[in-house]
């Protein structure tokens, strides 16, 4: 840690090593437990306890800045074996992984005059072995995050992060109707800032698009990621020739995520009308799926309203909420597509922990 903060990378701010700090030593004294980014705001950061995440939100935006930094720092050469300290996406909870190292072979014995045979057939076999090594590569993580997102991060062309929105009906004509009309929600931009963060630790080139202004030729150029729902045209046309879907009903202002085996279910449901004081719950639905279209890997993270998709961000880029998939996923699921169902609860103007409540693939 001490050398991270060190380097060129953190030593001029104030902000990041106070925090990366802060976690790493809490961790190394027993502290298992998951931290609260108010908690985090007011031990480190000095807020008063009853400040508002959504308008103050230090913690998010100085973690996003760790991971991307600390993905620099052992990118950089001379860092190769020094142990690793990860940030992962989704958590203020830090990661701790020896230097990988291929396994070396021990100098063979010198073979025994008496036994040729026999010494020449245990330097096949330790030949054998390593070359069975090397290719397993058992010290490789084969987490389930790492399988999930394992189709775009291999991609060798760039990925291409498409983030909903609205426009004005009139075409704007100076900068202040250009800037009023590309409007993001709050929510979706947490997701996109955790998505990027993800593929910033994993080196993987990407572009953010504004999808209201992108064209649907532009998702063959390479792995997509779709974030919002009814203000992502893109996510509207894919989920539409899936099992699980969006529907918005303007009449009623009751817009839910439909399951096409059980179409008449509408237990996945907002009502968009209500007061969101009174919104106790929210859905979203997470993909990952070959583009039937395009023929590329797409990657959805899209609530029914801004708390499904601020759940569906922090669910994609979690470690332990990946881990769940993988217990109940058949043999050979990483290479199949994938459609899971999350639900979480509204906590004020924030989402809670998002859970699983329907996977399907196929």
């Amino acid at each position: 840690m001490e050398r991270i903060l060190a380097s060129p990378l953190f030593k001029k701010s104030r902000r990041f090593p106070n925090l990366l700090r802060f976690v790493v030593e809490r961790s190394l004294h027993g502290h298992a437990e998951p931290l609260k980014e108010r908690t985090l705001g007011i031990e480190v950061f000095g807020r008063e306890p009853d400040y508002d995440t959504n308008l103050d939100p230090v913690v998010r935006t100085t973690a996003v800045e760790i991971r991307k930094r600390i993905a620099q720092y052992y990118h950089e050469a001379g860092h190769e074996n020094e142990i690793r300290i990860d940030f992962p996406a989704g958590s203020y909870l830090p990661e701790f992984r020896m230097p990988e190292k291929p396994a070396v072979l021990a100098p063979a014995a010198a073979p025994s005059r008496r036994n040729p045979i026999l010494a020449t057939g245990v330097l096949v076999a330790a030949a054998v072995l390593l070359a069975a090594v090397l290719v397993v590569q058992p010290w490789q993580s084969r987490a389930a995050i790492d399988r999930f997102w394992a189709p775009v991060l291999n991609s060798a062309e760039p990925v291409a992060v498409y983030i909903g929105g609205y426009t004005t009906d009139s075409p704007p004509v100076n900068m202040i109707d250009l800037q009023n009309s590309e409007r993001v929600a709050f929510s979706d931009a947490t997701a996109l800032a955790r998505v990027t963060a993800l593929l910033v630790a994993h080196h993987q080139p990407y572009h953010i698009r504004f999808q209201v202004s992108s064209k649907l030729d532009d998702l063959r150029d390479g792995p997509a990621i779709l974030i919002g729902a009814f203000n992502n045209s893109f996510t509207l046309r894919l989920t539409g020739q899936l099992r699980f879907g969006f529907l918005l009903n303007r009449d009623t202002m009751v817009n839910r995520i439909q399951d096409r085996n059980d179409p008449q279910n509408a237990k996945w449901s907002d009502d968009m009308g209500t007061a969101y004081a009174n919104l106790k719950k929210d859905y979203a639905i997470v993909s990952r799926v070959m583009d039937p279209t395009t023929g590329r890997v797409v990657v959805t993270a899209s609530g029914l309203a801004k708390f499904g998709t601020e759940a569906a961000g922090e669910f994609l880029t979690s470690r332990s909420y990946m881990e769940e998939i993988a217990k109940v996923a058949p043999k050979g699921w990483d290479g199949k597509n994938i459609q899971i169902v999350i639900g979480t609860d509204v906590i004020g103007r924030s989402a809670g922990p998002p859970r699983i409540l329907a996977i399907h693939f196929w």
